[in-house]
């Protein structure tokens, strides 16, 4: 089972593709997977923006769409009671059949299915956040209840990373990549350079010992002047509220081309099509991934390298190689000789950014060692 934000993040083929990664990764080898999501009946919305039943909601509907597109067998909770999939005397029943639950951001709280299951696995996919929330004890973490604990941040509980660990012990693991489903790009592109983001985080920054960590729009602002200063197209699919017009604004003022996420990655499918019709990305990152080293390394790059598409992304001190198919930055420097880099020898940063994907994002051998080291059999 596994555990996860569908229906609470419509219209967002990215974070979709995180769950279905997950899920469609499991299923690839051979475990009968079922995915549940809990709603609250607060954020639910209709196609206007107005407060909805859930049954009438744009989140049940991008829940059904995405479940339905991808043959998924799942079920949706809202405030405790069924809304789509198994009734609630099946699913509990399912989850005590379960070997794992996989709880992605402690996303399911109902004590009775997690309760139910031989092994309950929280998957930290925020690193930083996570163990602070969790070290200040803020509910927020939501570590209670499980057995194993994983994280995207690779050096979390290391020397090299000054991330507090709040006494839990952290395994690393990857985000997983499904080769087939994100094959390599043509030889065209529609834009050079480009990301999917969120401007602003839905949560405040964080503070590592006494440093207050920046969040990404402001390590965005760190390099507004990149695309004056290089020769290449920048283009940005921002979820970006009108609050922000000021930071919008002065995006387009320094040269960069904004566009709607929900115009063109509302769905995985357009998601995907938006990453492959790129020639690379160019992001920044939370500065509690980049400035704690964390070993972070974004679900999206994982994408855009297996579409044979180079990334230039802030330094996080990534645990695999960098410097042929992706390249880091720190600085506004940095970040114009990586993108002159990467165009002026594109062939063979594509070739490595494949080869990149297939070493260490590959889903089959990502989860392999994740359940092996949660002792589940494969």
């Amino acid at each position: 089972m596994v555990a996860g934000a569908l229906a609470n993040k419509p219209g967002n083929g990215g974070e979709a593709w995180v769950r279905l990664s997950w899920v469609l990764g499991l299923r690839r080898l051979g475990f009968d997977v079922h995915l549940v999501e809990e709603i609250s009946p607060s954020v639910c919305l209709d196609a206007h923006g107005r407060p909805a039943a859930v049954e009438d909601s744009v989140n049940l509907a991008y829940f059904a769409s995405v479940t339905a597109a991808f043959g998924l067998s799942a079920t949706l909770l809202c405030a405790g009671r069924w809304v789509a999939g198994l009734s609630m005397s099946e699913l509990v029943a399912h989850a005590a059949s379960c070997d794992v639950i996989l709880n992605i951001s402690g996303h399911l709280e109902d004590v009775q299915l997690l309760s139910a299951a031989r092994c309950r696995v929280f998957l930290d996919i925020d690193p930083g956040f996570t163990q602070v929330w969790a070290a200040d004890r803020r509910r927020g973490a939501r570590l209670a209840g499980h057995d194993v604990f994983a994280t995207i941040g690779e050096r979390i509980g290391s020397a090299a990373c000054n991330i507090p660990v709040a006494g839990v012990q952290w395994i690393s693991t990857r985000q997983p990549v499904l080769l087939d489903q994100w094959p390599v790009a043509g030889t065209g592109w529609e834009r050079e350079f480009s990301t999917v983001a969120r401007w602003r985080a839905a949560y405040g920054a964080v503070s590592v010992g006494q440093q207050t960590q920046t969040l990404k729009h402001q390590e965005f602002r760190r390099v507004f002047d990149l695309p004056r200063l290089a020769n290449h197209g920048f283009e940005l699919a921002l979820d970006i509220d009108a609050a922000d017009a000021a930071d919008k604004a002065a995006l387009q003022g320094h040269g960069w081309r904004v566009v709607d996420a929900s115009d063109v990655a509302a769905a995985p499918e357009t998601y995907r099509s938006y990453i492959q019709a790129s020639a690379a990305e160019f992001s920044a990152c939370h500065g509690v991934y980049a400035h704690t080293r964390s070993g972070w390394v974004s679900d999206r790059t994982a994408r855009y390298l297996a579409s044979g598409r180079p990334a230039v992304v802030e330094d996080t001190a990534p645990v695999i190689p960098t410097g042929a198919g992706m390249l880091t930055w720190s600085t506004l420097d940095e970040a114009r000789a990586a993108v002159d880099a990467v165009m002026r020898d594109y062939d063979a940063h594509a070739a490595a950014a494949r080869q990149l994907a297939e070493r260490y994002f590959n889903s089959d051998a990502v989860l392999d060692e994740l359940l092996d080291r949660c002792s589940v059999p494969a």
